[in-house]
């Protein structure tokens, strides 16, 4: 690595085929399954901040010479972190041995399974404030500080009630008929179970199924185009809730005289999953009308199908980790207070 990079930082002339192979790696991550947002969340989970912004840059830089990929691609293109002016240039060695660094790790993607577009529109400017609530979030759990997690968390709540989730949901209207389509959803580290869980209660509650890969941090959800939408964002919104009821939860254990410990926030956070589960469960039983049981079960199995043939083999886990009573017992009183939105009852549109 650092023959390569010293070679690189002595000869300028190679800057231009240095930047030609990272749109070639970029491209081949494409054809291999991967999405601009998949691989900025896999450079942040092993390198550092400088290759997601080498990333970033790539992914742009490539992205004139790409095939159209519709409207999901162009929100992950929109998402991407905007280069710094005023941020000091490292000298030539440091920035090639991240530039290999980054390299390396691109052409060691394994593939992935393949997602097609949706068909229908989906609005860019759900998944950008997605990504800024979801970015506040993961700062808050990283902080070792208490009343900076208070303040990142409170921040992502009133960005999440300007985005008026509710009527988000309130306002999706039933799918056409088409075919069912997938989107990523990342379920980032810490306490990816309990969160992964949550997850696949709020696809199933909406009509979907959701798979977890671990090792990569993100969930596939496979459904109707409005229904991912709406998983999206309550997934978003739920995690919201929580992390906020979390942190008031923790507060009052450092007033009783108990520190913050990581089985605290797992036990809340497993039993903040089991129970929002088993509402939104109990939401999805409203009863419908006769003629639209056959609509929603073609549905199902639609869904269901697609599912198995991107996923032939898949397998369960057991949650570890949750052994505190008080967190247990917290997460379940928050997942009690949680708002959980109903989607509209499901009617036939006119002719």
């Amino acid at each position: 690595m650092d023959t390569g990079a010293s070679l690189l930082a002595a000869d300028p002339a190679t800057d231009a085929e240095l930047a030609r192979r990272g749109a070639e790696f970029v491209a081949q991550a494409w054809r291999r399954g991967w999405q601009p947002a998949d691989v900025v969340r896999i450079v942040r989970r092993e390198l550092d901040d400088t290759h997601v912004r080498l990333a970033s840059a790539l992914i742009r830089a490539q992205a004139p010479d790409d095939r159209p990929r519709g409207p999901r691609w162009a929100a992950q293109l929109a998402q991407l972190e905007e280069p710094d002016e005023n941020a000091p240039r490292p000298d030539r060695f440091t920035h090639a041995v991240a530039v290999l660094e980054l390299y390396r790790l691109l052409l060691r993607l394994p593939g992935l399974e393949p997602l097609e577009e949706p068909r229908r529109e989906h609005r860019g400017g759900d998944a950008r404030v997605l990504g800024r609530i979801r970015a506040l979030l993961a700062k808050a759990e990283a902080t070792g500080y208490p009343e900076e997690a208070e303040a990142l968390t409170a921040k992502a709540q009133e960005l999440m009630a300007r985005h008026s989730v509710d009527e988000a949901l309130l306002d999706a209207r039933a799918p056409a008929k088409d075919t069912p389509g997938a989107c990523r959803i990342g379920v980032e580290p810490p306490y990816e179970q309990a969160k992964a869980v949550l997850l696949d209660a709020v696809a199933t509650a909406n009509h979907c199924r959701a798979v977890w890969n671990e090792p990569f941090a993100f969930s596939t959800v496979v459904g109707f185009e409005g229904d991912l939408a709406a998983v999206e964002l309550l997934y978003t919104s739920l995690l919201v809730q929580a992390q906020s009821a979390m942190a008031k939860a923790e507060a009052a254990q450092r007033a009783g005289g108990r520190k913050r410990t990581k089985t605290f926030r797992q036990s809340f956070l497993a039993a903040y999953a089991h129970r929002v589960g088993d509402r939104l469960r109990t939401a999805a039983e409203t009863p419908v009308t006769d003629d639209l049981l056959p609509v929603l079960a073609s549905r199902e199995v639609a869904v269901t199908d697609r599912m198995e043939r991107m996923f032939p083999r898949t397998t369960t886990t057991r949650l570890r980790g949750v052994s505190d009573e008080a967190g247990w017992t917290e997460g379940a009183r928050a997942a009690d207070r949680a708002q959980v939105a109903n989607r509209p009852r499901l009617s036939r549109r006119p002719e």
